[in-house]
This record gives C-alpha cells, sequence and structure tokens, in this order.
C-alpha cells in the first residue's frame, strides 16, 4: 500500500458486470456520509452518446465505454483502499496486484479523454514532410501546415483527387518522414 498521497489521482476499479452505476451511487453516498470529499474527488463511469436506428426511428442512447469499470480520482491511504474494495459489487482495483493499485499515468488520461497536462512530444514542424499514420487517410503523404498546442491537433496538407486539402488530425496520427 502506498503512503498517503498530497495530489488525487485516477484509478480504476474492476465491478462486475451491470454493477458500474450502482458502486458509483453506492460510492458517492459513501463519501458524502462520512465527509470523505476531498479523498475521493471524483466518481465517474465514463458513457457515450450512440445512435441507434430501430423500426426506423432514430434513438439516441448513453453506452458505457468500458462496461465493468469505474474510474476514481482519490488520495489513495490505507482507509480509503479499504473503503473503496470492500463496496459491494467492487471487485478490485486495476493494477499489478489488488492491494497495490496504480494510478493511471497522464498519457492514458489523455487517450481516455480524462483531464491531463500531458504534451506528447513533437518532432515534426510547421514544412515537414509527415505520413498518416491512423485513421481514414492512413499512408497519406502531407506537409504540416499548423500546430495547435491548446487543441492537440495539427493541420496537414494532403493531396486527394489532385487537390490540396487540409486535414486537422490529431498530434498521435502522423509520423515525421
Amino acid at each position: 500500500m502506498t503512503t498517503e498521497q498530497q495530489e488525487a489521482l485516477w484509478y480504476i476499479i474492476h465491478t462486475y458486470s451491470g454493477y458500474e452505476n450502482k458502486v458509483k451511487a453506492t460510492l458517492d453516498l459513501i463519501v458524502q456520509n462520512r465527509g470523505l470529499g476531498d479523498m475521493i474527488q471524483e466518481v465517474l463511469v465514463p458513457t457515450e452518446e450512440v445512435v441507434e436506428i430501430k423500426d426506423g426511428k432514430r434513438k439516441t442512447t448513453q453506452k458505457k465505454q468500458y462496461p465493468g469499470y469505474v474510474l476514481l480520482k482519490m488520495i489513495l491511504t490505507d482507509e480509503i483502499w479499504y473503503i473503496v474494495r470492500n463496496t459491494r459489487g467492487v471487485t478490485g482495483f486495476v493494477g499489478s496486484s489488488s492491494t497495490d493499485p496504480i494510478p493511471l499515468t497522464d498519457e492514458e488520461l489523455m487517450l481516455m479523454g480524462l483531464e491531463s497536462n500531458w504534451e506528447p512530444v513533437v518532432d515534426y514542424e510547421v514544412g515537414d514532410s509527415v505520413k498518416i499514420i491512423n485513421g481514414p487517410l492512413e499512408s497519406f503523404i502531407g506537409t504540416v501546415t499548423e500546430i495547435n498546442l491548446e487543441k492537440k491537433k495539427v493541420t496537414v496538407q494532403v493531396s486527394m483527387f489532385g487537390r490540396e486539402t487540409p486535414v486537422e488530425l490529431e498530434w498521435t496520427q502522423i509520423l515525421r518522414l
């Protein structure tokens, strides 16, 4: 078990399938009743909006992004570990061992769309030739025209059907040639 940390970090707990929202509600209630808001700062079941078409009708629903998992932003202590681990529906923490949970890295937080101050190492500049390595334009070659540090996006000029077209991509979608 780790000693008390000053900053709250993100951890993942594994739950019984279908119990994610019940675990979240239970943990929220425990935090409220025991006054643990400074220790367990956020309980999250990531969802995404999915559009389904059934019987010719368009229906928007919320789908869990990570079924069987709940994310916690907390300061890990022995007491907090015990409370979370013994919450009904929780099977354990995700990590090398259930007794020593490993927090998510900044890179993992960014990939999951959670808060992060991680910035990838960008080894290309405006004017460099790059190859798109994933997405619908995979294997296209283009030229970097803009790098947006705030949005973590890059604009690449790509030749499609004989025309130069600007395409906005994630930093991780291109490779310098």
